[in-house]
């Protein structure tokens, strides 16, 4: 294994050793402080993190407010809340080493706000803000309030380039590093545009050096790439280091440090990581965000695709093929389908799927009483996390909608995210991971169900393993 140089990455000389930040609570203090401690890069989420009562006890994040906006406004306030207690954990935990990132999502709810809350309340504490889920212009501009290193996502050199133009080239001395995440491997949120096919991954290389030379035409030839998404063993990427077409590299680990014990993940989490085959995470568009992202198949996403699959083309008035009548809805209103949709919809119905549900594309779906129920009780206890939100149509505007119809074919990703994140089940919940999770199961480094601490997985990296 070739030895890995230091790098300058937010001020320090460290282990080009980053922890990916992983969204609601899945990353946290504990964590990112112990990957600090190792001499790393330790990042927390700051999308909703949890806070601590005077008995250092979890406080779940309950909603109490009649409207979305009130409880949007909670929301903000639990965000703050949490990104300071998870900065302070972290600060506490790192005995002064490392470097301590938080990560944030632009197209979280109110991220601007949350950061100001956070980056005030926890002075000194935070060295450095990764962002992505969306393009953060305004991201280096709060941060240079701050004097807090920047590391905007990005999937591609265009991507950047915009950001470069747009806002980071103001603040130079603050763009601590670029995080290059491979949009077919990454877990989680990935960034893939309209223009790549999700079916067709392309090797990370050829993009990353691409993104290179953008950032060596605006001087930026010292300032690290972070290689994020699908990094597993350091000895697959021997060639990327201290390669002169890549300039410096550090390596972004997300899914494997989940199974530490600082991690903060219940232990059937764990197991479950350490049971997965090849194949088993998929990648997805069943997200409110309308973003893709890749999870662990489950009964989760087989529901949310078998409520795609009972889905129909429909008209308010004959027209066309469309002329087979349905009667649907408590009072009957008949809509009208093609004569295949019409005897499918019958089968659908007989089967006990008897709810039809509009989407915002003409469409209907067919689901049972219970999950009709479960779906509008999710819309409408909508907490606006999301800047705006294709299942329950938030949006932050005046008006708080994104004026289509809520489309049922989502899920509440706060809801799920929340619950999986303390001790919700693990097949009845979405369940992020990237691509190469099934690694674990042939990985003797954790063999009888071994789970190692933070300070034991970076040895371990070090050697190529």
């Amino acid at each position: 294994m070739k030895a890995l140089d230091s790098l300058l990455i937010s001020g320090r000389e460290l282990l080009p050793i980053v922890e990916g930040g992983k969204g609601v609570s899945i990353s946290n203090g504990l964590s990112a402080g112990a990957f600090a401690a190792a001499g790393c890069v330790g990042t927390f989420s700051g999308v909703n993190a949890d806070s601590f009562d005077d008995l250092g006890r979890v406080i779940r994040q309950v909603y109490h407010g009649k409207t979305r906006r009130e409880r949007y406004e909670e929301l903000i306030a639990y965000g703050i809340q949490g990104g300071i207690a998870q900065a302070r954990k972290a600060h506490e935990t790192s005995n002064g080493s490392g470097r301590l990132h938080m990560n944030v999502l632009w197209e979280a709810a109110a991220t601007p706000r949350i950061l100001h809350g956070v980056l005030e309340g926890a002075k000194g504490l935070i060295h450095g803000v990764t962002c992505g889920a969306g393009m953060p212009y305004k991201l280096v501009e709060i941060a240079s309030e701050y004097g807090v290193y920047c590391y905007p996502i990005v999937s591609s050199a265009r991507a950047f380039r915009a950001l470069w133009k747009r806002a980071y080239h103001k603040y130079r001395e603050l763009l601590g590093g670029v995080v290059y995440e491979d949009p077919w491997l990454a877990g989680g949120h990935n960034g893939l545009s309209n223009s790549e096919d999700p079916e067709k991954p392309e090797t990370p290389f050829p993009r990353v050096r691409e993104l290179r030379q953008e950032m060596s035409g605006y001087g930026l030839d010292a300032t690290p790439i972070f290689m994020a998404g699908g990094v597993w063993y350091l000895k697959d990427w021997v060639d990327w280091i201290g390669n002169p077409e890549l300039g410096p590299i550090a390596f972004q680990f997300g899914t494997r440090p989940v199974v530490t014990q600082e991690s903060p993940v219940s232990d059937q989490w764990k197991k479950k990581l350490l049971t997965l085959k090849p194949g088993d995470v998929a990648l997805h568009r069943f997200s409110p965000t309308g973003f893709y992202s890749s999870a662990v198949h489950n009964k989760f996403l087989e529901e949310l695709m078998e409520r795609s699959d009972r889905q129909v083309a429909y008209a308010r008035a004959p027209a066309g093929d469309l002329a087979e009548p349905l009667a649907i809805g408590a009072r009957g209103r008949q809509i009208y389908l093609t004569p295949d949709d019409k005897a499918r919809a019958d089968g659908w119905i007989d089967a006990g799927f008897t709810e039809a549900m509009k989407t915002p594309d003409s469409t209907l779906i067919f689901v049972s009483p219970d999950k009709s129920v479960e779906i509008r009780t999710d819309q409408q206890s909508c907490m606006g996390c999301l800047s705006q939100c294709r299942f329950s149509n938030w949006a932050e505007n005046e008006a708080g909608t994104t004026g289509k119809l809520a489309d049922p074919r989502s899920f509440c990703i706060q809801k799920t995210l929340q619950d999986i994140a303390h001790d919700g089940d693990v097949d009845l919940n979405l369940l992020f991971a990237g691509h190469n999770a099934y690694k674990f199961a042939g990985d003797p480094f954790y063999g009888n169900g071994f789970v190692p601490t933070v300070g034991q997985l970076v040895d371990r990296l070090l050697t190529g393993d």
